[in-house]
């Protein structure tokens, strides 16, 4: 019998379980990419079960005890099967597993993820497959849980993970960094950066800050001179922000593309210079900190949830920076997107895209017009309350399409019928339906 909970993502996750809290303890030899760990998973049963299944890849498991006695388990590339005994749905269990190796990212149909060796240093990018790669877990983004990550490491590298910095501490020649992340996380957030770094504090409404190479400028001139001020802005579009601070990981490797996690970002050394294409994605990877992390979809075939409405948000910011720039509007990048976007492959719609293409452009941009498209049918007053509405009412939930179109069915009351033409065209349809413009 299968238990995989996500299709898109075959032999990650079970469903008979979920992980509450992971307390991880980690404890990294940088030169030779040596982690040793301890993790404790709090776990309650949700189908009557006598095994689970545990996501590991590539680390030797040296202990497991459930409930602090050793447990019986199987081995297996992807991770452990594990024998707990007859439990109900609605039981309680804890899982401590001692475990090392050299971590490395895991293989996926997009390439690999997770841990990643830097040339001087190391940083976790785990979408969608890579979180295996550096704890055991329950690998389904819809199993958010609360973390504690403890990191100790060579005191000359400055550490970073999700959530807030509750303890650093000398240890002899290694320093102990703490982080806590009380609000409920998917495991392919889930992130530790380390490296030469320092932090530079923003001022916002919220604590912000840019974590950088020592030397490295990242102010005026520089892609990230507004990053402050978008997620203020971003706060008065979307709800306040959903996390208690935001970081700007700057690596001093380049890297292909950012990635976000939650409550921070990881961007190469290269996305530093003010070009609009570095501008925009310092915006996206803001805007999942609301669309992604904190409402997060709750299978891979969603991601237009995650993906277009963090693109929509780079189209928003260039309209606001009209305030003191020439800039484009929103209405002027979606132009320039339909008139560039690429078709569709055969047998997908943007609401079921396959596990090929959901990381495609397409994806990203006819999602981005989706949203445009409900803008100009609604204005802009409704179409930003209904928003903020939809981070609110699902704040550190799942959701689905189907939820959404349902939304704003609902919040626009008598205009239901049209609300659901669009997105039937937009969503589940294989034609492009004609550019939408805002008057």
């Amino acid at each position: 019998m299968m238990h995989t909970p996500d299709p898109y993502l075959v032999g990650h996750g079970d469903t008979r379980y979920r992980v509450t809290h992971y307390d991880l303890e980690l404890h990294y030899q940088v030169a030779a990419n040596r982690l040793d760990e301890r993790a404790l998973l709090y776990i309650t049963i949700s189908e009557p079960t006598s095994q689970i299944a545990l996501d590991l890849h590539g680390l030797h498991i040296g202990t497991l005890l459930v409930d602090s006695r050793p447990a019986r388990y199987v081995a297996k590339p992807s991770g452990a099967s594990v024998e707990i005994g007859p439990r109900a749905a609605g039981d309680s269990l804890m899982l401590e597993l001692q475990v090392s190796g050299n971590p490395r990212p895991v293989p996926g149909i997009h390439g690999e993820a997770g841990w990643e060796e830097l040339t001087d240093g190391a940083m976790v990018g785990a979408q969608p497959q890579g979180a295996p790669s550096w704890f055991p877990c329950n690998n389904d983004a819809a199993n958010k849980a609360t973390y504690r990550i403890q990191v100790t490491t060579a005191s000359e590298y400055h550490v970073v993970a999700n959530g807030s910095l509750v303890e650093r501490a000398d240890v002899g020649d290694n320093t102990r960094w703490i982080y806590e992340m009380d609000r409920p996380m998917s495991p392919y957030l889930a992130t530790v950066q380390i490296g030469r770094y320092r932090e530079e504090g923003r001022s916002a409404s919220v604590p912000v800050s840019i974590v950088c190479p020592v030397g490295a400028e990242v102010g005026v001139g520089t892609a990230f001179e507004h990053q402050a001020e978008m997620v203020d802005f971003f706060s008065e579009l979307y709800g306040p922000y959903p996390f208690a601070e935001y970081r700007a990981v700057i690596l001093g490797d380049e890297m292909e593309i950012p990635l976000e996690a939650q409550g921070l970002s990881s961007f190469g050394c290269n996305f530093i210079p003010a070009t609009w294409r570095n501008e925009r994605l310092v915006a996206h990877e803001l805007a999942h900190q609301w669309f992604g992390n904190c409402v997060t979809g709750r299978q891979l075939c969603d991601i237009w949830l995650h993906e277009g409405f963090a693109c929509y948000s780079e189209w928003l910011w260039s309209e606001h920076k009209r305030n003191w720039c020439e800039s484009p509007t929103a209405q002027e990048r979606a132009a320039e997107r339909y008139a560039s976007l690429d078709p569709m492959p055969e047998g997908s719609t943007l609401a079921r895209p396959g596990m090929a293409h959901m990381f495609d452009d397409w994806v990203y941009k006819r999602g981005a017009l989706t949203l445009h498209a409900l803008r100009v049918l609604v204005g802009d007053t409704m179409f930003f309350a209904l928003l903020r509405d939809w981070v609110q009412e699902n704040a550190y939930g799942l959701v689905t399409s189907e939820q959404f179109i349902e939304h704003c069915c609902r919040f626009a009351g008598g205009r239901g019928s049209e609300i659901s033409e669009l997105f039937e065209a937009w969503l589940f349809a294989a034609e492009l339906p004609p550019l939408p413009v805002l008057q």
